[in-house]
């Protein structure tokens, strides 16, 4: 359980806040690169509750610009994106992606007003299908961060978006807590008894966590029902998952799904999460039916990890993100169903992120987590969160900023499954399969 103003440090993420600030320094994806076209339409954009416009300009550079134009408050989304400048559609303003304004077409040829005036901007950098931007304070933003998600070939890895009504804290615990996974993705059997996942063998796992350079390390450690039988040595079933900061999660894999998968979880503003995810893997090309899985959903439609292109309701453009709200959400019970719920489905909820944004978002956007009862399998959590509370007072008492922030290659982490002796040391048996090394294969034990 957190103290209200513990809770309130953590989830609130506008300008001014000590999250905010903590955040922004680090580069931040907001934006598949395919959804900006040289050219075309702008998009509303929200990032740590900042109102922006992204666009690609007439040479392909992208910008992220104030959503206001600076001459009157015009919507810069209704902009005209014209030969490397977004024109307000009002007086015709013209900027570029830096910023700088290029023309004010209704002011004398004489007028000081272009040379002096700029539009916020903040720097945008690409790589491998996401763009990047750097809200922070240094004039000189730091390196790209080094996720091997955003490394490998693109033929590698398959990425999606989506909005989720909550804040970016309570989605970010949902995937740390590995507990919950043979529980509420579960299938039922007549008697309604969890059937399925190898998790469900053990459905009350010890955790262990593990800080390092850029984040926690959580396991999970599970008995592994008959290896101790006939002689033969017990053995566990560890999953170690992977929280990476300031808002990223890595999930460990299965035997039948062996791509690494996991999200960012960027905070849109204090109640709505946008949740890149992303699946790869490291050494060869994604099978193109996993890809169409993910697209089209998987058995009878049930949504997979990654939202389908059938789950979205597009929202008019002056909304943030407007192609990347759900259909499955609070208002319509994320689609529940109690029929469902008894004879298949534990959740009743028609696939997996769908089951998981209920439970993250169902009940409000802001939990008010001093209600908490929090018990022994959620100790990665509650360490989480004393790791991002600590960090946010070497930050504010010691000015003392996050190492990871300045250091890209200390992203380069894996989450992992392995089944070792029971009692074995997941650390030390695991230290080569968690370290990513780009181009080497899966290499863990499932």
């Amino acid at each position: 359980m957190l103290s209200r103003e513990d809770n309130e440090r953590l989830v609130r993420v506008g300008p001014g806040t000590p999250m905010g600030a903590l955040m922004r320094l680090f580069w931040t994806p907001f934006l598949l690169a395919r959804d900006l076209v040289a050219d075309g339409q702008p998009h509303r954009i929200r990032l740590l509750g900042e109102d922006l416009v992204a666009f690609r300009d007439t040479s392909g550079r992208a910008g992220l610009v104030d959503h206001a134009c600076p001459h009157r408050g015009a919507p810069m989304v209704f902009a005209r994106n014209e030969h490397d400048g977004l024109r307000c559609m009002y007086h015709g303003w013209k900027f570029g992606v830096d910023g700088a304004c290029q023309d004010t077409p209704a002011e004398p040829a004489s007028s000081p007003l272009c040379r002096n005036v700029r539009i916020k901007s903040y720097p945008v950098r690409e790589r491998n299908g996401v763009l990047w931007a750097y809200l922070g304070p240094d004039a000189e933003p730091p390196p790209l961060p080094e996720f091997e998600w955003n490394m490998v070939p693109e033929a590698n890895v398959a990425l999606s978006v989506r909005i989720q009504e909550c804040n970016w804290l309570q989605a970010l615990e949902g995937e740390i807590d590995s507990a919950h996974a043979a529980i509420l993705h579960g299938r039922v059997d007549e008697q309604g008894t969890i059937n399925q996942w190898r998790q469900a063998a053990d459905l009350a796992p010890k955790f262990e966590v593990q800080a390092h350079d850029a984040g926690m390390q959580i396991a999970s450690r599970r008995k592994v029902p008959g290896s101790d039988d006939g002689g033969v040595t017990a053995k566990e079933y560890i999953r170690v998952n992977q929280y990476l900061m300031p808002f990223y999660t890595l999930v460990p894999p299965q035997t039948q799904y062996p791509e690494l998968s996991g999200h960012a979880w960027v905070p849109v503003d204090d109640d709505h999460t946008l949740c890149l995810m992303f699946t790869y893997t490291p050494a060869q090309p994604l099978y193109e039916r996993t890809r169409q899985v993910f697209k089209s959903g998987g058995k009878g439609g049930r949504e997979t990890g990654h939202p389908s292109d059938h789950s979205f309701e597009e929202r008019p453009v002056t909304h943030p993100y407007p192609l990347y709200w759900s259909k499955y959400n609070r208002g319509n019970a994320y689609h529940f169903s109690y029929e469902m719920q008894v004879k298949q489905f534990n959740s009743g909820m028609p696939g997996l992120w769908i089951q998981d944004a209920a439970c993250q978002s169902g009940v409000m956007p802001v939990y008010d987590r001093t209600k908490e009862h929090l018990g022994s399998t959620d100790l990665g959590i509650a360490r989480t969160r004393r790791f991002l509370l600590d960090a946010l007072r070497k930050l504010e008492a010691d000015h003392q900023r996050p190492a990871p922030a300045n250091a890209p290659s200390s992203f380069m982490w894996r989450a992992i499954s392995i089944t070792v002796d029971a009692g074995a040391d997941w650390k030390q048996v695991g230290a080569d399969f968690m370290r990513a090394k780009l181009g080497a294969d899966f290499g863990y034990v499932p």
